[in-house]
């Protein structure tokens, strides 16, 4: 297993490190586990949940970061298009990417999906704890996430008054709150039973973190419920940017697309330029 210090040694070599979350078994796992694998484009059997974190160039660090959770339904992580392709577009724009492999598929008795939750918060809480040592600015962490991805930003933004595990560590003591949150097509953040209103656990706050989203209109899983917590976002104050596009489905993340929603990265730019995000200090 690869140390924190450890691995912030080897991470000045300009290639994505990999670190362990946990310092042993993850919280709510009963047994060891096996390495996770690639299968049809993307992650399964993640156990050992893990962060990469991929550097800009240092003449164009701004001291941003942000922890990408790739969707796949809870069932598997579309590494890919949602993740690594996300690095790349970030640190393109001065952001240290932080990868996270959060754990799937969901578990049987974790209707709450509280092992994400738990992998979120601790993700969020090592990047901070390490940010001097990584030359990030503590307070300008961010969450970003796609699909599942993305209603595991809504919970992670929207519960870091409890953490949803016991510290295991030093690195607990560091806030598990992102300083602001991109969701893109974000899913299950409706009720189930009642699609008039948010999942209990999306608790919409005047703390939770400034938000950027986006979904398109032809998203019939992801358009109502991403419109309903702007709505939220708005209706407690919280400072928000909504973009709906006509057409684009679920899924694009970053790939090449004739279609207007293909913007989304350029529009994410300006807000984060926009909320002074992107300018080094």
């Amino acid at each position: 297993m690869m140390t924190l210090v450890l691995a912030c040694c080897l991470m000045q070599s300009g290639d994505p490190q990999v670190i362990q979350l946990w310092p042993g078994q993850a919280p709510g796992e009963t047994a060891p586990g096996g390495e996770d694998k690639m299968e049809k484009g993307g992650v399964v059997n993640v156990t050992r949940p893990t962060i990469a974190v991929y550097r800009p160039a240092k003449e164009k660090d701004t001291g941003a970061a942000i922890v990408v959770a790739p969707g796949g339904g809870y069932r598997m992580l579309a590494i890919t298009h949602e993740g690594t392709d996300v690095a790349s577009w970030l640190t393109s724009v001065g952001v240290t990417a932080v990868l996270l492999r959060y754990r799937v598929p969901r578990r049987a008795d974790d209707a709450e999906d509280k092992l994400p939750l738990q992998d979120a918060q601790r993700a969020v809480s090592i990047v901070r704890s390490k940010a001097s040592d990584w030359g990030v600015d503590p307070a300008r962490i961010g969450f970003l996430g796609f699909s599942a991805g993305g209603h595991l930003t809504a919970n992670v933004s929207t519960n870091f008054d409890k953490r949803a595990y016991d510290a295991v560590d030093d690195a607990d003591k560091a806030s598990c709150r992102p300083d602001f949150a991109v969701l893109v097509y974000p899913g299950g953040i409706l009720d189930k039973q009642d699609k008039e209103k948010l999942r209990d656990q999306i608790r919409v706050s005047k703390d939770t973190p400034p938000s950027f989203l986006v979904v398109s209109t032809d998203d019939n899983g992801s358009a109502p419920g991403t419109v309903k917590l702007y709505l939220a976002l708005r209706a407690a104050g919280v400072p928000a940017e909504l973009h709906v596009y006509a057409t684009g489905g679920h899924g694009y993340g970053m790939r090449k697309m004739d279609k207007p929603c293909a913007s989304w990265p350029v529009r994410c730019e300006e807000w984060l330029r926009s909320r002074g995000l992107l300018t080094a200090k």
